[in-house]
């Protein structure tokens, strides 16, 4: 089973945005080393916790400091955009970084309402337009000609080449599943969103409406996860508290950069928040190498999936990166 890296570039108490953005660009570089297959990288805008806002250009900065590693968006919020635009943009990171690119799509905003009609005031309507305007995209994308009578038959995505980025849809829905079957493209699974809720079903659907083209001839599907290793159980529930917390605070609508563990845990203290902390770390996917393993061995056995993407929090940045190297460890 393939692994690989989705970071989101998350604010931290104490730590510069700078900062944090070029941690992003130095885990790639390790996540390479480690032996990952990708790197994906996320958007979110005008969003105190997550300020990673334009993978497209992340994406280029990780392609120079790479060799071998596939990069991705998970994904590209297309309601925010031209299709054509994006096509074009790909197409240049495909030259950059020739068959290493990922072109990870999603229709959910990664924003607040307001923010939504700021990056595009005509968002509902490309909402609305999403499935063909993925088409387009695609088509454009892979240097293929648009449907019979487009209006923008004509235009060519550049620069050309003999190679294209691959195109994934995102998603936690049954509405995602089915796009992503019916265009016959890679489907990943934003299990970290959902907890897994509904999973199953969204990817039934995937593998039962599939259709089979030359670019795919069977369903591929990604599980992204939120998941911590530690050498033992008690140091991972201690670092899993900075997140825990956030999640905590979120159902109070609060977002806020990542605490540190001990902050985190004395608040939970203070608040009498213990037994929704401690429901939070079992259900999770975090522990020692045992526990981490069995879990998402069984995660697996549900769906089969091809590969699984992993997402990490930390507070101190040397724990995450130590959590991302012991996954390829386990699996190899």
């Amino acid at each position: 089973m393939k692994l690989s890296i989705l970071d989101q570039s998350v604010s931290v108490e104490g730590k510069s945005q700078d900062k944090t953005i070029n941690d992003t660009l130095k885990l790639s570089s390790l996540g390479e080393k480690f032996g990952y297959h990708r790197f994906w990288v996320s958007e979110h805008h005008n969003h105190p916790t997550i300020i990673g806002t334009a993978p497209e250009v992340l994406m280029a900065a990780i392609a120079a400091k790479t060799k071998s590693i596939r990069i991705g968006s998970a994904g590209i919020m297309l309601p925010h955009y031209s299709a054509f635009k994006v096509a074009e943009q790909f197409r240049v990171l495909n030259a950059l970084a020739p068959n290493r690119i990922d072109l990870g799509l999603g229709r959910a905003p990664g924003s607040d309402g307001r923010t939504a009609l700021a990056l595009n005031p005509n968002n509902r309507e490309y909402s609305e337009h999403f499935p063909s305007h993925v088409r387009d995209l695609i088509s454009w994308v892979k240097n293929d000609k648009l449907v019979e009578g487009h209006p923008f038959g004509r235009l060519n995505a550049q620069p050309i080449s003999n190679s294209s980025p691959e195109v994934w849809m995102l998603g936690t829905s049954n509405y995602g599943a089915q796009l992503a079957a019916y265009l016959g493209i890679p489907y990943c699974y934003a299990h970290f969103i959902t907890e897994g809720k509904g999973m199953e079903e969204s990817i039934e659907i995937y593998q039962n409406e599939f259709r089979p083209n030359e670019n795919l001839k069977k369903p591929k599907i990604n599980i992204c996860i939120w998941s911590l290793i530690s050498e033992d159980i008690e140091k991972a529930k201690y670092l899993f508290s900075s997140r825990a917390f956030w999640k905590i605070k979120r159902n109070f609508g609060q977002l806020d950069s990542l605490s540190s563990p001990e902050e985190s845990l004395y608040n939970i203290r203070e608040n009498g928040w213990e037994d929704e902390f401690n429901k939070l770390f079992v259900d999770s996917i975090v522990g020692d190498k045992k526990i981490v393993k069995e879990k998402i061995n069984d995660l697996n056995k549900k769906v089969k999936s091809d590969e699984i993407t992993i997402l990490t929090w930390c507070f101190e940045e040397n724990e995450r990166i130590a959590s991302y190297k012991i996954f390829p460890e386990i699996y190899n």
